[in-house]
Formats: structure tokens, sequence, C-alpha cells
């Protein structure tokens, strides 16, 4: 059966043009620095942010943990949205292996104020974990794919240079917060110390992440990737496949938002789905089926007899997400198949 696949982003497979440019690809050796297809995409990457340098990593969680690294050290308290992917996704890697403490503030839609944060930085004493770093996430993917407010950003960067704090963007899903919004990925940059940004998912390369920062920044995170076992030899390959992509399927992501948006206005229609649809801001749609008494797992194993595939997102929530693999006829399709197994 072929199926509609709606489970996440990351199951976009590299298009037959992409495979082209991945068989071409010129390549070195990375862990020596000469694989110029990985120099090219670090330079152009670090020049959309705005920023003097980049890093290849292989995924976005050891992009988050390498640069949460590189800022931190033992024992030092960082702040989080308590939904956030690095403190729920990531195997417990911040406090296993960066050895933080966390401080978590419940955000609306994923977003923290300064007014929430300020009052609880710790200075440095001999009692507490003093607070060195703040960590958002944008999009914010438990939140439903919802763009942090730039001058909430804009705020929390004040409050930070204030108290002498780091910023760490998990902005796996940033190009679509730049798409949906027309803010350019060298604003975001400003006010960041370090970001992390993924190629495998909206924009449809197999594998990889980036981190970038500073020149200094990216030397020293540089160790830990290598510490992390993210070294990589002849990685051109894959790094070939993050070029085409930025090149080529990042505009067309404004079509991935208003299928969301199109598949969360018709299911919010359905008796027993309850959509907050304000939170169906890019490409992800959560849905809570409480209210209908159904369990989820035996709807999505309806669904997946019907050929739709989606996940389970908590005790009583679906997630579907839109991507470059998915039409507007499979949209469609797919609203036809949750209402009928809604209507039994």
């Amino acid at each position: 059966m072929k199926y509609i696949d709606l489970r996440s982003d990351t199951v976009t497979r590299p298009s037959d043009e992409m495979r082209r440019i991945i068989a071409q690809a010129e390549v070195g050796d990375d862990v020596f620095g000469d694989d110029p297809t990985v120099n090219k995409l670090q330079k152009k990457v670090a020049g959309l942010f705005g920023k003097e340098a980049a890093l290849y990593v292989p995924s976005g969680s050891m992009g988050n943990l390498v640069a949460i690294k590189t800022h931190t050290n033992p024992g030092e308290e960082a702040i989080f949205e308590e939904d956030c992917h690095s403190l729920n996704y990531e195997a417990g890697s911040m406090g296993a292996v960066a050895g933080l403490v966390s401080h978590t503030f419940r955000g609306r839609h994923g977003v923290m104020t300064r007014e929430q944060v300020e009052p609880y930085i710790k200075k440095k004493s001999l009692h507490t974990p003093p607070t060195t770093l703040i960590a958002l996430e944008n999009t914010h993917n438990h939140a439903g794919g919802t763009i942090y407010p730039l001058e909430e950003i804009k705020k929390l960067r004040e409050m930070a240079e204030e108290h002498e704090l780091r910023m760490h963007l998990d902005g796996a899903r940033i190009w679509n917060a730049s798409v949906a919004t027309g803010i350019p990925l060298d604003e975001y940059g400003r006010y960041f110390d370090s970001i992390q940004c993924c190629f495998s998912k909206g924009l449809g390369a197999p594998i990889g992440s980036i981190v970038v920062g500073d020149a200094d920044f990216i030397e020293r995170a540089r160790r830990f990737r290598k510490m992390f076992g993210g070294g990589m030899r002849q990685v051109g390959i894959i790094a070939s496949a993050a070029i085409y992509a930025l090149d080529n399927n990042m505009s067309r992501m404004s079509e991935d938002h208003e299928n969301a948006g199109f598949l969360a206005q018709n299911l919010a229609g359905i008796d027993g789905i309850d959509i907050d649809l304000d939170s169906v801001q890019t490409n992800i749609v959560i849905m809570n089926i409480a209210s209908s008494g159904k369990q989820v797992p035996d709807v999505l194993s309806k669904l997946k007899e019907m050929g739709i595939l989606a996940v389970q997102f908590g005790a009583t929530k679906i997630r579907c997400v839109t991507h470059l693999n998915v039409n507007r006829t499979d949209i469609e399709t797919a609203i036809e198949k949750f209402k009928a197994v809604f209507a039994n």
C-alpha cells in the first residue's frame, strides 16, 4: 500500500535531481577540513544568518548538544521552555552529557517572555547554579509549529545582555518561520550567539544539521562534535543535498503551510477532534481527540489501514505534519479518511 505519510517532515525523500547532485558531489576529508562541499555549505549558511562560521553535524540533536555544551559548564543552569525539543526529545543529553541544571517555564504556544524569566535568573553563588544560557525553539514543535515572535526574542536578547547570558536557538525549523513571516534569516541571527538548524525536515535533504556562530565558538564546538562522535569524513555527499535543498526547496515551504492550514480547518469541523487553530502557523497540526472517547492507538491503526500515517503526540493527541512529499490531493484524501474514522 502507498501511504500518505503525515508522521513528520523528516520522512521526506531526496528527489531524482537531488540524488544526481549527491552522486556528483566533490568530496574530501571533513575532519581535516578539506571537504570542499562541506566548506561551501558551512560558508553559505553562516552567510545566510550573518555569522562568521558554521559547523556541519549529523543531526539536530547533536547540533543542540554541541552548541549548548560549548556555551556552558557542568553545574550551570540553562533556561528552557518546558515542552522544548532539547529537553523532551534528545534522550536527556542536556543533563547527562552537558551536565546542566534546567530551569523551565511554561510558554504560551511555546513562547517564554522576559517578564516570566527575568525574576528567576541566578547570579554566581556558593549555593545555587548560576544561570548562563537561554535556549529558545523556533518554530516550536510541541506547540504545533508555532513561530516565536521577533519582538519577544528582542526583549529576551536585551535581558540576556544585561545579565551576561548567552542565547541559543534550536532552529530546526527556522526555515519555516522565515518563510511564514518574511523575516530574513540574518535578522533572526542577530539575536543569538548560536543557532542550530536542520536540513532533513521541510527542506527535504536526507541527513544533516548545522550550527552557526562566531569563529571562536565554532572552533570550540568542533572539538565537542569530535568528542560526541560526530566527526565525519567524505561527507560532501550529503552536504551537497543540503546545498540543493537550500537553493530549491525553501521558498516552496509556503505550500506546506497552506496545506497544514487547510487540513486543520477541515479536521476541526469533525466531531471529536479539537484543534487550536491559532497554533497552526506553519506545517504542523496537533489535534486532541479526548472528547471523542476514542483511543489514539486505535485511531492511528484505523488510519493506517486506510493508507494514512500520523503519530501519537500525548495521551489524547495526534500530530500531522505537511511536507514536500504531500500535495493538496493527499491532504484532501486524508481529511476524508479522518471523517470516516470519526463517523463510527
